[in-house]
């Protein structure tokens, strides 16, 4: 095997397939990219077990072939090569050598037999359907930041993708909670996803897809089973195992009867919260919020600090409310809000409280509040 290649589009691919593989594995190759040189591209091919990443990038081919090789040392031996560099990867005769060379630097790695690298790619997708990558951005932006990180309670370690009816209408619609926050997005329902299963995708599944996204302005193709999902666009494919378990009916923890409404204008309402939570505690970050006809009153007490509190003009006329909450919670979901209004809808100090978006009525946030 014997190829040529230039560094950023080598780099950009080894950045994606080092990312999946572990730091610490005890399985050596694991710890390893697989490298398969043919006609006129290099697929690039990186797993943990539970994600495989396979990545193709245009190569001038010398002589076909496969190999493995250390995927975080190779990266990072690329990465500090200088930009614009061409590099050129070899496999010794006897196959246990990989000899890299560009300009004056030349490195030789260690590498071990392919037919040892695990392939997960296989078995069958029945369910296949496309996604303008923008739209799946959102659905991740939107709701990931609600995704648990309490490995006990595993099945609410990724966001559930899922479809259902909003008022009669067929929607796809992505939910993630840890039991303090829950994030619930929708949008139209896509050609081809009517049968799909309800199927929880992991974090770091959703933290690597969210990565390949990032300057994507294409179609994404998603196909998955009962065990596993696929994303496909250009030349990248990311498969995944998906989590074995069932997500709790969320519907039940979504109050239909809050009668207390808040308008606020988010970025004010925003500001001021972080303001007046640089005096909470660490460890609690709470803020309370107090409500009467037409002003908000935000404060936070610290022992060791001291006190603020923050007044804003809002449109309320439910009543006096007093209620406190996670200050670093309420900032994540005004984050999400991309409308000039939040709308709050509360019933008491010791319910959970719905977030929406005045001017988007695709998402809604569910926040429970927290003694102050």
């Amino acid at each position: 095997m014997k190829f040529t290649i230039e560094r950023a589009a080598l780099l950009k691919s080894l950045a994606h397939a080092q990312s999946v593989v572990e730091r610490r594995t005890t399985i050596p190759i694991l710890a390893n990219v697989m490298l398969s040189a043919t006609g006129d591209a290099l697929s690039l091919t990186a797993t943990d077990m539970d994600i495989a990443i396979v990545e193709k990038t245009p190569a001038t081919i010398r002589a076909k072939g496969t190999t493995t090789a250390p995927a975080h040392t190779l990266y990072e031996i690329v990465r500090k090569l200088p930009e614009g560099a061409e590099v050129e990867i070899a496999l010794g005769d006897e196959g246990g050598r990989l000899a890299i060379k560009s300009g004056r630097s030349r490195f030789t790695l260690a590498s071990l037999p392919p037919e040892e690298f695990p392939m997960m790619t296989g078995g069958e997708f029945p369910h296949r359907f496309v996604l303008p990558a923008a739209e799946l951005r959102t659905l991740i932006d939107r709701s990931s930041f609600a995704i648990s990180t309490e490995e006990t309670r595993y099945y609410l370690n990724g966001i559930y993708l899922h479809v259902t009816e909003s008022g009669k209408v067929p929607v796809l619609r992505a939910v993630a909670t840890d039991g303090h926050r829950l994030a619930r997005v929708e949008m139209a329902r896509p050609q081809g996803a009517s049968g799909m299963p309800g199927v929880i995708v992991p974090r770091k599944t959703v933290q690597e897809l969210r990565r390949l996204l990032e300057d994507l302005d294409a179609e994404v193709s998603i196909s998955l089973s009962d065990t596993k999902i696929r994303f496909a666009f250009d030349d990248v494919e990311l498969t995944s195992k998906l989590i074995d378990g069932t997500f709790p009916d969320y519907q039940r923890v979504i109050p239909e009867a809050n009668d207390k409404v808040m308008d606020v204008s988010c970025k004010e309402f925003a500001e001021a919260v972080d303001r007046v939570s640089t005096i909470s505690t660490e460890k609690s970050r709470a803020v309370k919020v107090e409500l009467r006809d037409g002003t908000l009153k935000l404060s936070a007490t610290s022992p060791e600090s001291g006190t603020a509190t923050e007044e804003l003009g809002v449109s309320y006329s439910g009543g006096v409310l007093e209620i406190g909450f996670n200050s670093r919670y309420l900032l994540d979901i005004t984050r999400q809000i991309e409308g000039e209004t939040a709308r709050f809808a509360m019933a008491d100090a010791a319910s959970p409280t719905v977030v929406r978006d005045v001017a988007d009525a695709s998402a809604l946030y569910v926040l429970m509040p927290m003694r102050v």
